[in-house]
């Protein structure tokens, strides 16, 4: 099982929704069985489940607490891949949850205040331990301020290749339930989403099986100490 988390200490960064539709992509893709968890206690995506009619992915509501059992059921219930929402601006439980990734995940807008705010992230992640990777989400098309963030954010870590630009499709297309790839399927905002996920899946790839192996190994050497 491979576990994907989203987090930024920014709120308004469009990490709820970028994580609900990378979770449909990669369930789309064949990447599933999917399991999509909300840890943010304003359960924003938690709303939009309810709306939807698609059983696939999976969804989960929890909190911190109960995230190591919930992830160890999911294990046991043959889940591929795992995409965790977090909350912003609690920093110590982006750290905390940060722990059982195998990738993190920070959109950032390329606006000034989104990049002053992106050395928090890092930190947290860093302090975790984790691989991370920056997403440039809701830019504006040729923007000049998106290529300048590209760079800034390049400094701190790896950047995505791959842009997501605000558009209405991509914005209003979770009203109902459903992902812009639901909802209008050729269009580019659909395009750029399954192009993130090529992309992240092969980051995945790259770190996935050995960090989540380590860790669940790390966790029953833990509790068979502890038993003991």
């Amino acid at each position: 099982m491979r576990v994907m988390i989203f987090a930024s200490q920014k709120g308004g960064s469009g990490k709820t929704t970028l994580a609900g539709h990378v979770a449909v992509q990669a369930e789309r893709a064949g990447a599933g069985p999917v399991a999509l968890v909300d840890t943010d206690p304003q359960g924003s995506l938690s709303e939009w489940w309810n709306l939807r009619e698609a059983e696939r992915p999976y969804f989960v509501r929890t909190n911190f607490p109960r995230l190591l059992t919930d992830l160890q059921t999911l294990h046991a219930d043959g889940i591929e891949l795992v995409v965790v929402d977090t909350s912003a601006a609690i920093t110590m439980a982006i750290r905390d949850v940060a722990v059982f990734a195998d990738l993190v995940v920070i959109p950032v807008r390329p606006s000034p205040h989104d990049l002053r705010a992106v050395g928090t992230s890092v930190a947290l992640v860093e302090d975790a331990g984790k691989p991370l990777v920056f997403v440039i989400n809701g830019a504006t098309a040729r923007a000049r301020i998106t290529g300048e963030a590209a760079i800034a954010l390049s400094q701190h870590g790896t950047v995505a290749p791959v842009t997501v630009h605000q558009r209405v499709n991509f914005a209003t297309s979770m009203v109902d339930g459903r992902t812009v790839m639901e909802t209008n399927e050729h269009s580019r905002s659909s395009e750029e989403i399954v192009h993130l996920w090529d992309y992240l899946e092969g980051r995945l790839e790259k770190y996935g099986s050995q960090w989540t192996a380590r860790f669940f190994n790390q966790v029953t050497r833990l509790m068979v100490r502890g038993a003991a």
